[in-house]
């Protein structure tokens, strides 16, 4: 895999795991994040470049891919992954939190890809991959904020790629289940599933890579089964997820273990202090 691969939010998580699955493909990659000390020290290990990089900044993203492009040539690839995952009941969600979780997750999805774009169209090539969720095409309570900030990078990564599919430029989305990452700190699988691991997405990504098609869920078999299960009733639909836990898995959780996650999501550019 002979291609330039920028990734944001790579400093951890799934991020991470792809920067470490495409450079052992033979990739040159770059790895941005928010958080200098932790996107340094992971590209340290790694031995590729490490940048900071705050998705919701225009002057910040471009800043990102030019130096990527300055320092390992054209941009083959954009893997648009930083994110951030507020729980619990909506009518608990801050207008602060709704804001920052759009920001970040869709905002930042769609500058990513636009500045990709200008600098992909022109040459003809290029390969845009956003990190998208199985939250974006199923629903779960205590979930609302996350659920539609995925759901509009699932529909906006649909669009562009209908509208650049004739220019050279592929444009797909990766939809995983529940990640063993920071994202689900203090929360607990549905029952009788296990959650993916971030190599299971890094894999997914890699294989998008190498083969573009419009979306890849992790794993493989969640996807016919979420097809199927949106031709369900309603009635059946909520007797499943009682079924699995899923109607209270993100309403009774572990706020203790979820505290320095949340903390850390509600800092940043644009925020002073947790609310």
């Amino acid at each position: 895999m002979s291609k330039v691969i920028a990734i944001t939010g790579a400093a951890r998580g799934i991020g991470l795991a792809t920067a470490r699955a495409v450079k052992a493909k033979g990739a040159t990659v770059v790895i941005g994040d928010i958080d200098e000390a932790a996107v340094k020290e992971a590209a340290e290990s790694l031995g590729v470049a490490g940048l900071v990089v705050d998705v919701t900044s225009r002057e910040s993203f471009t800043a990102f891919l030019d130096e990527a492009e300055r320092t390992a040539g054209p941009l083959d690839v954009l893997v648009n992954n930083a994110g951030i995952m507020p729980i619990g009941p909506v009518t608990d969600e801050s207008d602060a939190d709704a804001r920052r979780c759009i920001d970040i997750n869709v905002h930042g999805v769609m500058l990513g890809t636009k500045l990709a774009l200008g600098r992909m169209l022109p040459r003809g090539r290029g390969h845009i991959v956003n990190i998208a969720s199985l939250a974006g095409v199923a629903f779960t309570p205590g979930l609302a904020l996350y659920n539609a900030s995925k759901a509009a990078v699932v529909a906006f990564t649909e669009a562009t790629r209908l509208e650049v599919q004739d220019r050279g430029v592929h444009v797909g989305a990766v939809l995983p289940t529940f990640t063993n990452t920071e994202l689900v700190a203090g929360t607990r699988s549905p029952k009788g599933q296990r959650n993916c691991e971030p190599e299971d997405v890094a894999a997914a990504v890699v294989e998008l890579i190498g083969r573009p098609r419009p979306q890849a869920v992790v794993p493989k078999k969640l996807g016919r089964q979420v097809k199927i299960g949106a031709l369900l009733p309603d009635r059946v639909k909520q007797s499943i997820a009682r079924r699995y836990g899923l109607d209270k898995l993100f309403l009774e959780f572990d706020p203790e273990a979820r505290k320095g996650y949340d903390a850390r999501i509600r800092t940043g550019p644009g925020v002073t202090a947790p609310e």
